[in-house]
């Protein structure tokens, strides 16, 4: 029971900051360009300083290498969800302009934003260095491996035409404030208190400012569109079903003598919705960013019905 209320009041603050977003673009609040500018200040400034600041504050030396068995449990997950993913875009024929959004969708989770305080409620935290694994690699996975996907995926990009080497694609700033985090972390550089506190309020506004962002391309889109279609049904059974599936069957087979509570936290953070901040890094890369939404909106409400049912499993 305890599971279940904490899943709803995490799908019901969302559900609530979304519903701003939606409401005041619809009342005429929020211009066009304003968009645009959320867009660049999340993924450009905000969110590379909420993941340097998070790896700052939930790691140490010490945890990364304790926790290096679990990482490589975590790490081969990521890999067959990888392959299951690229391999069901191509038997179903998923779309250009889908097919990023569909991976990401299917292998990278909301593991800091609704996974972290779900596993705080569920196991306590006796369990946040396990959570720590699923944190690492996911993050990885998403800015060194799934955002290239997405911009791979553009549909207005001439495949014909040579592409000129990128740095910028190369290394998306997300995965360089990662980067330097880990770094910082390995070297332990001391960083001022009032140069963290700084990031930490600056990267603050990741969440409810993607959420305001999908609350704006739903407003635009118009609530019909959220939809079942045969693509969004597909990327949710990937997210809710095959994923935790193949994460449960890798550690029963490899992981017997795993703690209990860190098997237990790493199925339940890959079962965790899609990511937030997806339908903005579709849009900047041309994508169908009404899908993306979609996704991301269907995966967030249904996680409350999911969490209960995982954890008889778990």
């Amino acid at each position: 029971m305890n599971a279940f209320i904490t899943s709803v009041e995490s799908v019901v603050e969302i559900v609530l900051v979304i519903a701003l977003g939606y409401v005041l673009r619809r009342s005429g609040k929020l211009a066009d360009s304003f968009k645009g500018n959320i867009s660049y200040l999340i993924m450009n400034i905000a969110l590379p300083l909420s993941i340097f600041v998070s790896v700052l504050t939930y790691l140490t030396r010490d945890k990364l290498v304790s926790l290096s068995g679990g990482l490589v449990f975590a790490a081969a997950s990521f890999a067959v969800s990888y392959v299951l993913a690229y391999l069901i875009t191509k038997i179903f024929k998923i779309r250009v302009g889908r097919r990023g959004t569909f991976i990401n969708m299917f292998v990278n989770a909301n593991t800091i934003f609704i996974g972290l305080p779900l596993n705080s409620a569920l196991f306590g935290t006796k369990s946040m260095p396990y959570f720590l694994i699923y944190y690492v690699m996911n993050t990885i996975s998403t800015w060194a491996i799934g955002i290239f996907f997405i911009s791979s995926d553009d549909p207005t990009r001439d495949k014909t035409e040579k592409q000129s080497f990128n740095w910028k694609k190369l290394l998306p700033m997300p995965l360089v404030g990662f980067l330097i985090s880990i770094v910082v972390l390995l070297l332990a550089i001391p960083i001022p208190g009032w140069v963290s506190t700084t990031f930490s309020m600056v990267g603050g506004i990741v969440t409810p400012m993607s959420l305001i962002y999908i609350g704006i391309i739903l407003a635009d889109a118009g609530l019909k569109s959220i939809h079942f279609d045969r693509d969004s049904i597909l990327a949710l059974i990937g997210r809710f079903i095959i994923v935790p599936a193949v994460m449960i069957i890798i550690l029963k087979l490899f992981g017997g003598s795993m703690p209990k509570l860190e098997s237990s936290t790493l199925i339940i953070q890959a079962a965790a919705p899609g990511l937030a901040v997806l339908p903005i890094l579709v849009g900047q890369n041309h994508g169908d960013v009404e899908y993306a939404t979609n996704v991301v909106t269907t995966s967030t409400v249904l996680f409350v019905i999911v969490v209960p049912i995982l954890m008889q499993f778990v």
